[in-house]
């Protein structure tokens, strides 16, 4: 409880209560494990009358706004939709890619969780570095054609990944999987951050020998630099890669404010010796 003497406002001050309030001090928390909030409101009440006064009102009424754009906000981050105007409308099954790769230019298969973070991140991170396209869809399964849901429900074996089709002479494979080290947490055992089930494992398809020794060698020292001997990242040859529907492809870009993984951001991590 605290009590004042006067009721003034200056620059460089806040209206104080009258003699006669409470002051209450409400918290309003909200957020994830990842991005807590948390809303400290003092309110000035009056015992006597057991009325919040018309500020503090406002306030309440203010922060009731904030907490309700903010709740849809983070609902949305949090929850992957598995419907929704665009996907009733969409093929219900994968096809085989239709992806161009020019001449000269090499591909890489990641499985790091949510494939719509992988396909973003690389995007922006190495789409005027050297990265020509960029498609998700599904790999190391036991089904043709697989959909989005059977692959969910993670019956078909599949993983959710991304293929990167990229020049060589500006973006090195080495750089590709150095960065796949940095932007998921290859720790977690078919999981990545709260998406669970062996669609969301960790793991490198390699195209040719010299993918799978890099791969290897990046592997062995960001497991002992980076990732103090916990990696379970599979290394496995590439096998048929099947495209997503086209609902999901460029998925973050066509949805600003979409679901993103907590587990996928860039990590502050010294270069690999």
């Amino acid at each position: 409880m605290c009590h004042a003497s006067e009721a003034r406002i200056a620059e460089g001050q806040v209206a104080r209560p009258q003699q006669s309030d409470d002051i209450r001090l409400f918290s309003l928390s909200f957020g994830t494990l990842f991005r807590p909030c948390t809303f400290n409101l003092f309110l000035f009440y009056n015992p006597s009358t057991a009325k919040v006064k018309p500020l503090a009102q406002l306030l309440i009424l203010f922060v009731g706004i904030v907490s309700a754009f903010a709740m849809n906000s983070i609902f949305q981050k949090l929850t992957r939709p598995f419907s929704s105007a665009t996907m009733r409308f969409a093929p219900d099954q994968a096809a085989q890619t239709t992806m161009q790769v020019p001449e000269g230019a090499e591909t890489a298969i990641l499985a790091a969780g949510c494939f719509w973070g992988i396909e973003h991140m690389y995007r922006k991170d190495f789409g005027n570095k050297g990265l020509l396209d960029a498609r998700v869809g599904y790999i190391g399964g036991n089904t043709e054609s697989p959909s989005y849901r059977a692959v969910c429900s993670g019956s078909t074996g599949h993983a959710e990944a991304c293929l990167l089709s990229y020049d060589p002479q500006k973006l090195s494979y080495r750089t590709i999987i150095e960065y796949f080290y940095k932007m998921h947490d290859p720790t977690t055992s078919n999981r990545q951050g709260p998406d669970v089930g062996s669609q969301y494992r960790s793991g490198i398809f390699y195209n040719n020998d010299e993918q799978k020794s890099v791969a290897e060698e990046v592997t062995k020292k960001a497991n002992e630099q980076w990732w103090k001997g916990g990696i379970v990242t599979e290394i496995l040859p590439a096998g048929k890669w099947w495209d997503a529907e086209k609902y999901h492809q460029l998925y973050l870009d066509n949805n600003p404010g979409g679901y993103e993984c907590p587990s996928h951001y860039v990590r502050k991590l010294p270069d690999l010796q």
